[in-house]
């Protein structure tokens, strides 16, 4: 994945006066997926769109395999998009749907015929030929959207929450079926969604947005693990996030006591922010807890029993197999690895 299929450079969009895009910067490189992730609003449909050819930047370039394509209409890109509504053209059957861009671009009938079959045997529709589109479910419909996307052999696809019309059990079916699609065609998938459990399902980078800015981009256990800022923490699963201050190299305080870590490159006495996911707390005895505190609230989530905990002020999230009581005092343990350390985010 050495090579660089998109750039985007100093990247700002303006919409009626106000600056929705700030400034990006990203490199996606070839047979990547990458996905865009943050709350509504943040920004991650219209860097879609830029790279798509269907917003104009008000600053910065986009370039796509080293070539600046700022004024290159979107028909000439070698990028196609799926948009959560697919669009499909309901007086037309599955194979007209899938052959209709192939149409237009004036393809000779017998390799439409062969694109057509491989875009339906890639996709598991083979068979749905002459079906009526209309008849189809959401699943399926989605599969035609994807066929008659790649059938133009793109080098880039495009896809703006593709998935948010599907029931749950549908959507974890097609996420293994749009990373599966993905590793066979060898092209590169940018994907938007604000669903933290799809991105890091499917991605082999996440770019985490907020107010038009990239906040981080990394791998999903990156970011999933060592979280930039308190945000990207919150956003990305739970966490329990608490101020503190890191007095030196690998040793932090907070929650009245000082802890050791495997952060550095600190300043001395910088304040910071820990954050501790709910999985890495381990329930002990009072007395072999680094911080102890009284259970509020047991809820049983499925897999886990979800307990909060308040102790010395802050209400502590534990995910744990183990039950206890409410009122319970007990004691909550964790390793030097289990504490993450981040920068403040500047007051806004």
């Amino acid at each position: 994945m050495e090579n660089v299929m998109i750039g985007l450079r100093g990247i700002a969009v303006d919409f009626d006066g106000e600056r929705v895009l700030k400034g990006i910067n990203l490199d996606i490189m070839d047979k990547e997926f990458i996905t865009f992730l943050g709350p509504s609003g943040c920004g991650k449909t219209t860097t879609l769109r830029i790279i798509g050819g269907f917003v104009e930047p008000s600053e910065g370039d986009v370039f796509f395999e080293g070539t600046r394509i700022n004024d290159l209409p979107p028909h000439k890109r070698q990028v196609n998009t799926i948009f959560q509504r697919y669009a499909l053209f309901p007086h037309l059957n599955v194979y007209e749907n899938i052959e209709f861009g192939l149409k237009v671009s004036k393809l000779p009938e017998r390799e439409r015929k062969l694109r057509v079959g491989d875009a339906l045997e890639l996709v598991g529709l083979k068979g749905y030929e002459y079906r009526n589109v209309n008849l189809l479910s959401g699943g399926q419909q989605q599969r035609i959207a994807i066929a008659r996307a790649i059938v133009n052999q793109p080098k880039v696809l495009l896809l703006d929450e593709p998935l948010g019309a599907l029931d749950l059990k549908l959507r974890k079916e097609m996420q293994r079926e749009l990373k599966r699609i993905q590793q066979s065609l060898e092209i590169t998938f940018l994907y938007v969604t604000h669903d933290q459990e799809e991105a890091l399902t499917m991605s082999d980078r996440v770019v985490v947005m907020k107010d038009g800015n990239i906040l981080q981009i990394g791998t999903p256990q990156d970011i999933y693990n060592e979280p930039a800022n308190a945000f990207v923490a919150d956003f990305i699963g739970e966490s329990n996030i608490i101020d503190g201050i890191m007095l030196e190299d690998f040793l932090v305080e907070f929650a009245n006591d000082t802890f050791p870590c495997v952060d550095k490159g600190f300043e001395e006495n910088e304040r910071i922010q820990v954050v501790i996911r709910p999985e890495d707390i381990r329930i002990v005895s009072p007395d072999d807890g680094k911080i102890s505190g009284v259970v509020e609230t047991v809820t049983f989530m499925g897999v886990h029993f979800e307990i909060v905990v308040d102790a010395l002020g802050y209400k502590w999230t534990i995910h744990s197999t183990m039950s206890v009581p409410p009122e319970t005092i007990i004691g909550m343990d964790f390793t030097p690895e289990d504490i993450h350390i981040m920068r403040r985010m500047e007051e806004e």
